[in-house]
């Protein structure tokens, strides 16, 4: 029988909420984070489990304290898996963070790569749509690569797809609108290898260099794929962050 989730403690709950506002860059390096205090009463929990939150924080680098003064983020050297920035932007909360840049590679017809091909379940050779991306942080530090892939036949419906802009509330959100299809869940897998040439240049990386690659693909009601995104990450980038509770 499938087992029930529990739900996390919550103190696990507060310290996600500022990790994921520092891991968007809401909350830069050096700025400094609630209090205890202030985390008690704006949660309304006990200062313990206020105090209990910041110190999963501590423990996970992304924070500092400095007696007498407060407590402070450190730089994370975490970026958002492709499934995350997804969630935030069919959430409306904005798929990119207000410490990071956007630079648009491509956004034009292609020939699909054939693991491209193979996800979106078109023939090899099909046309596709590429998008590709460049995300730098708020210290001009390219972060990730970011290419989504849709099938070429969307570029007539979907025009948008092929301007070198960003789409608000994401390409979901837009191809819902316009082609009425609507997301229902994804699959993704994760690999490491040697970057390209090309890969090594864009992330500013030393040859050879070893990158994490992310694929995710978004699917439909009638299980078929509406887009596929790949994520290339610089091997300083830890790209997982999972929260959960263990057994006693």
């Amino acid at each position: 029988m499938p087992e029930i989730q529990q739900v996390l403690p919550k103190y696990l709950q507060i310290a996600g909420h500022i990790r994921d506002q520092i891991v968007r860059g809401d909350l830069l390096p050096g700025a400094e984070v609630p209090s205890e205090r202030e985390l008690s009463a704006s949660w309304r929990v006990a200062r313990p489990t206020a105090a209990r939150a910041l110190e999963v924080l501590r423990v996970q680098g992304l924070v500092h304290s400095v007696q007498g003064s407060g407590t402070y983020v450190r730089d994370p050297g975490a970026v958002p898996r492709a499934r995350e920035r997804y969630d935030r932007a069919a959430g409306g909360s904005g798929m990119y963070g207000a410490g990071e840049t956007v630079e648009f590679l491509a956004a034009e017809l292609a020939t699909a790569p054939d693991h491209v091909a193979e996800a979106l379940q078109l023939e090899r050779g099909s046309d596709v749509v590429r998008r590709a991306r460049r995300l730098l942080n708020s210290e001009g530090r390219p972060i990730e690569l970011s290419t989504s892939w849709f099938a070429g036949g969307l570029s007539e419906a979907a025009p948008r797809l092929l301007e070198r802009e960003r789409l608000v509330g994401g390409t979901a959100r837009y191809l819902a609108e316009v082609t009425g299809r609507q997301a229902a869940y994804g699959r993704d897998q994760v690999a490491a290898r040697l970057a390209t040439a090309e890969e090594a240049e864009l992330l500013r990386l030393p040859e050879p260099a070893a990158v994490l690659v992310y694929r995710f693909t978004v699917y439909g009601d009638d299980d078929a794929p509406i887009q596929t995104d790949e994520a290339t990450y610089p091997p300083d980038q830890w790209a997982f962050r999972q929260e959960y509770p263990l057994a006693r």
